[in-house]
């Protein structure tokens, strides 16, 4: 999934990068609030996760103008600001959920996860396709009773296929959403990748479950 911060605090916006990373989202990152603002506007995320005191432009700010302008992409605002009334002027022009600083990482992540569920309609943490089971939460895959092995993208492009199962996911969608402006869009880099998947979770004797559809893309979970 592909994620943008926005937060003028290096420390801490490299460490949100950072782990964010480790666990599998591709992110972009900015320390204004006008850049910030460019980047939201050029690209789909799943997640924004916006400071709200920002030179140049305010998160309240780049909220509003996201929102005036249709722009439903999920947003977690982050705030030192403790007040009831703050809260709710975040909410009410439109954020999807808030953090007050300082807080934990492990908590930033399961909100960040449970928006991108709810983003794509799925409220289960746990993914079943056929015998596939894939547990958002806990980021472990299983098929049947043996436990799956797989690294952060791997799982991460396993995830982004699963909460669309039994749809079409074009090469692009997956490089956009999962893979970082630092790899070659027009590379193998998915396609390596689906192989790697497939290896991994399809053996024989078993139903396949990733399946190309030629010009189109990849769908989990339908049988050709």
């Amino acid at each position: 999934m592909r994620l943008l911060i926005v937060e003028d605090d290096a420390p801490l916006r490299d460490a949100l990068r950072q782990g964010l990373e480790e666990a599998g989202f591709a992110v972009d990152a900015s320390a204004d609030g006008e850049e910030g603002l460019w980047y939201a506007r050029s690209n789909e995320y799943d997640v924004i996760v916006l400071d709200l005191m920002l030179p140049h432009i305010d998160g309240l700010t780049i909220l509003k103008r996201l929102r005036s302008e249709g722009n439903a992409a999920p947003i977690l605002i982050l705030t030192a600001k403790d007040t009831v009334a703050d809260r709710v002027r975040g909410l009410d022009f439109g954020a999807d959920d808030y953090l007050v600083k300082p807080f934990a990482f492990a908590e930033l992540l399961a909100r960040v996860r449970a928006m991108v569920r709810r983003g794509y309609n799925s409220k289960d943490p746990v993914i079943r396709v056929d015998d596939l089971e894939i547990n958002t939460a806990g980021r472990t895959v299983r098929r049947g009773d043996q436990a799956i092995d797989l690294s952060a993208r791997e799982y991460a492009l396993l995830e982004f296929l699963a909460i669309r199962t039994g749809h079409v996911v074009s090469r692009s969608e997956i490089w956009e959403h999962i893979y970082d402006f630092r790899s070659d869009p027009e590379s193998n880099v998915v396609d390596v990748y689906i192989g790697h998947l497939r290896r991994k979770i399809e053996h024989p004797g078993q139903p396949k479950l990733i399946h190309t559809r030629r010009g189109q893309g990849y769908v989990l979970g339908q049988r050709d």
